[in-house]
């Protein structure tokens, strides 16, 4: 018996031009490429976001390779299940579950690599990435609870984040100051420093925090509506 699949929301900003794109890049696959291939370059661009954030210690011009590296983990994460769609090989369970466990280990690969540069706080970078896993939870129960497995948020979703992270990478490269920038402050009476990437960390943690609160309670009001508090027998 063919597993029922979640229905899939997908409404970010740039959904129909990427979509376009996709299934023209996965019509163009030579033969031997698979999805199982995809996901796991996918995963090889994660460990470049990570690795050019390490070596940006170095020389900040390795953040070229983060840049890189989240083109490279778009390509693979979004074309796996898009080349499956288009050669009419889905496997929904099989691919349901590596898709989004990998996916997981891609984010680890990144927040926490990002994290262990000097260029923004690890501390930052794993609050982030822990909302990202409540977000990712949420999604896994909706689709289970009422078959629907939703991509975006308030238009924005995977692709729109790898974007916006690019951007920030090219306006530090291209405005020097902005490598070096530092200021100090106090968090919970601790005095700690703040450089360029920590304030787009935080402005992160701000959208994901609101995403998910936003999200639970509109969820939680629609299942008390489906599943009334019911009299206790007497």
């Amino acid at each position: 018996m063919e597993p029922k699949q979640a229905q899939r929301i997908q409404t970010s900003v740039l959904n129909a031009s990427e979509r376009k794109l996709l299934i023209w890049l996965a019509e163009r696959q030579p033969r031997w490429m698979t999805s199982d291939m995809l996901t796991f370059i996918g995963t090889f661009g994660a460990a470049i976001v990570g690795a050019g954030f390490m070596l940006s210690d170095l020389n900040i011009n390795w953040l070229w390779l983060s840049a890189l590296g989240l083109l490279v983990n778009w390509y693979g994460d979004s074309l796996d299940g898009t080349l499956a769609r288009v050669r009419g090989t889905q496997r929904p369970l099989y691919g349901y579950y590596l898709d989004h466990t990998i996916d997981c280990v891609n984010e680890s690969l990144m927040f926490i690599g990002a994290g262990l540069s000097n260029l923004v706080r690890l501390d930052f970078t794993l609050f982030a990435y822990i909302l990202y896993l409540f977000l990712t939870i949420n999604v896994s129960i909706n689709a289970h609870l009422k078959g629907e497995f939703r991509l975006t948020y308030a238009k924005m979703g995977p692709t729109e984040f790898r974007l916006f992270m690019v951007i920030a990478i090219c306006i530090i490269m291209f405005v020097k100051p902005l490598q070096t920038f530092s200021c100090s402050t106090c968090i919970i009476g601790r005095p700690v420093a703040l450089h360029t990437l920590d304030f787009v960390c935080l402005a992160i943690i701000l959208i994901l925090g609101i995403i998910y609160v936003s999200t639970i309670i509109s969820d939680a009001r629609k299942y008390a509506r489906i599943d009334p508090p019911k009299k206790p027998k007497k």
